[in-house]
């Protein structure tokens, strides 16, 4: 299933899933995968590894790099995992490209644990999760989906093909493009599938609001990874 797309990141805590998923719905749509863990410095990963949270001037180059890789793939499509817990974050990552659109997968914090507890040959320790859930700020009138985490992965990347916005045409300067019409929608209901008036998961929460065009960077305070 291959067609351009817009650029879409994959976030949450850690253990939520991301390169799972992130994984899979670029093979459906044909686009290339990019790991987030890959734009780390050694010293972002060392520090991690000793149980240290990030603070912003360490993940400020991170998400530069992350956001460089965005606006590369800007004419075919991307699909790219980054926790972004925060919305400044997310707004560093839309100065890439406006269009981009966010997939955060939610999950509760004892499973996260036991999903970071359980990785093997990964420099994240489980005892980072709970700094992840104090600094995450959900998605609020941004262009996205969330979904439950807990779900296959395959009917995750299904609702986000059913909820996926037709890409608008990139500007020659993703800064000043057009933000497309937001899509906040959370995913709760046991079937993942078209969502019609007859065809709707019961538990299903739909918000559409307009996103903020407004772009404020990275402050200068501590943060997780």
């Amino acid at each position: 299933m291959a067609h351009p797309t817009v650029p879409i990141v994959v976030m949450g805590v850690a253990g939520c899933g991301k390169t799972t998923v992130g994984k899979l719905l670029a093979e459906r749509l044909g686009v290339p995968y990019a790991e987030a863990d890959a734009f780390h410095p050694p010293a972002n990963r060392e520090k991690m590894a000793r149980g240290t949270p990030l603070t912003d001037d360490d993940r400020r180059p991170w998400l530069a790099a992350i956001g460089a890789r965005i606006a590369t793939g800007t004419e075919h499509g991307l699909v790219v995992s980054c926790s972004a817990l925060k919305r400044r974050y997310r707004d560093v990552l839309r100065q890439a490209d406006s269009r981009t659109w966010f997939l955060h997968l939610v999950i509760d914090q004892a499973s996260a644990a036991r999903r970071v507890a359980g990785r093997v040959d990964h420099f994240m320790p489980a005892s980072l999760v709970t700094s992840q859930f104090e600094a995450l700020e959900p998605l609020e009138a941004e262009a996205g989906l969330t979904v439950d985490a807990t779900r296959p992965p395959a009917e995750i990347v299904t609702a986000v093909l059913d909820n996926l916005p037709a890409p608008a045409p990139a500007s020659p300067n993703a800064r000043t493009a057009r933000s497309p019409r937001a899509v906040d929608v959370s995913v709760r209901g046991e079937q993942y599938g078209r969502r019609t008036a007859t065809n709707r998961p019961s538990s299903t929460a739909v918000r559409r609001n307009a996103p903020s065009t407004q772009s404020s960077g990275v402050p200068q305070q501590e943060g997780t990874p």
